[in-house]
């Protein structure tokens, strides 16, 4: 089931002597393809549960349209609208058991859609199957890791066969190593399913593992929608490159001159011939993997120390115009070898290498290229 936000809006009103209505979602437009997995990404209070209240019909939208398909589904209270809702504290019911608590939403189908015991039985199997927890249907909740019960809040909303699944955080309430395991039967259960579904977190590592799709919000504005490799390569904005990769993007004070980029008071990349860019100072964001450990490199460096974590190492160090204290780049641990500290130089891989507006963020496109064309790319 595709879906479709067209110029979504929702604001609340002020609360107290200042009485400043909030915009907590402003504009929002963008489509989720029929049978993709999209993840809502952003800080906390950028929109993300606001948003995916509004798709499921527990908030009504200020303004703008929600079509499910070819069907506005703007009006339609949630339980018309075929969704299945994943919730961060899995909202189980105590006093029943694994089964009881899977079936309780087939009970409440009237009419013709109205299921016989041996029906809701069979599904309600069927949805225990698919996330591995047959075997716990006679245990109570409480009976249960965090894990599992999660599991079962999920085999609740697939039982009734939605069109759209929503999960608002679903993994939050849960260890490190369960997360992990957790995400990938997320994104199994997606894919052998097919069903369309929106995924909210505030993790960026849970969005580019399991997502087709990440759409980055800040302060309820829409950032950029794109697949996650695509927006870990190509950001759009300095707020998205920051917010994406770990470890997180460095930050320097940079300038344009001369045709090439300057760091430092040194000059670490050229303007490609035939680029046209205005000169002055800009914000250079370089990611960890984008540095190469060289002798007579073109960027000079304090060493502070190194992390060896076996495949790769971490080269921990200074630069005056660095925006925070101490640099992370991430070199081949083969490269390791060949420096034994105090200065250490880098060139750039042009790829890993952004520029932006001071102050605004924008992204200023220009191609960059190796001051010396041998060097490595």
């Amino acid at each position: 089931m595709e879906i479709v936000l067209d110029h979504l809006t929702k604001k609340f009103p002020g609360r107290g002597k200042n009485r400043q209505e909030v915009i907590a979602v402003n504009d929002f437009t963008f489509t989720i393809p029929d049978g993709k997995l999209a993840a809502l990404l952003g800080p906390s209070g950028c929109g993300k549960s606001t948003t995916l209240n509004m798709i499921c019909g527990l908030l009504a939208p200020t303004s703008g349209e929600i079509f499910f398909g070819d069907n506005n589904v703007t009006a339609l209270p949630p339980e018309e609208r075929g969704v299945g809702m994943v919730f961060q504290n899995y909202a189980l019911y105590p006093h029943m058991t694994v089964e009881q608590n899977i079936r309780f939403p087939l009970e409440n189908f009237r009419g013709k859609d109205r299921l016989s015991k041996e029906a809701m039985k069979e599904r309600v199997l069927e949805a225990a199957k698919l996330v591995h927890i047959e075997e716990l249907l006679e245990r109570k909740p409480s009976e249960l890791s965090g894990g599992q019960q999660q599991r079962v809040a999920i085999a609740r909303s697939l039982v009734k066969l939605p069109k759209v699944l929503l999960l608002d955080e679903p993994l939050s309430n849960l260890d490190a190593r369960l997360r992990l395991a957790t995400r990938e039967e997320i994104r199994r259960i997606q894919q052998e399913t097919r069903i369309t579904t929106v995924f909210v977190t505030h993790d960026q590592d849970e969005a580019m593992s399991i997502s087709d799709l990440i759409v980055v919000m800040k302060e309820g504005v829409l950032q950029q929608v794109d697949s996650p490799q695509k927006v870990y390569d190509d950001p759009a904005n300095q707020f998205v490159a920051q917010f994406l990769g770990t470890p997180p993007i460095n930050m320097f004070d940079g300038e344009l001159k001369d045709g090439q980029l300057w760091i430092a008071g040194e000059p670490v990349l050229r303007v490609a011939e035939g680029e046209s860019v205005p000169e002055g100072p800009v914000s250079v964001g370089i990611r960890p993997e984008g540095f190469i450990l060289l002798e007579g490199g073109a960027m000079h460096t304090e060493m502070v120390r190194p992390e060896i974590t076996g495949r790769d190492v971490s080269v921990i160090f200074r630069n005056k115009a660095a925006k925070t204290d101490v640099v992370r780049s991430i070199i081949s641990a083969e490269d390791w070898n060949h420096i034994s500290g105090g200065e250490v130089h880098f060139d750039l891989k042009p790829a890993k290498v952004y520029l932006f507006a001071p102050g605004t963020g924008e992204r200023i496109r220009v191609k960059l290229e190796p001051l010396a064309q041998s060097a490595p790319q």
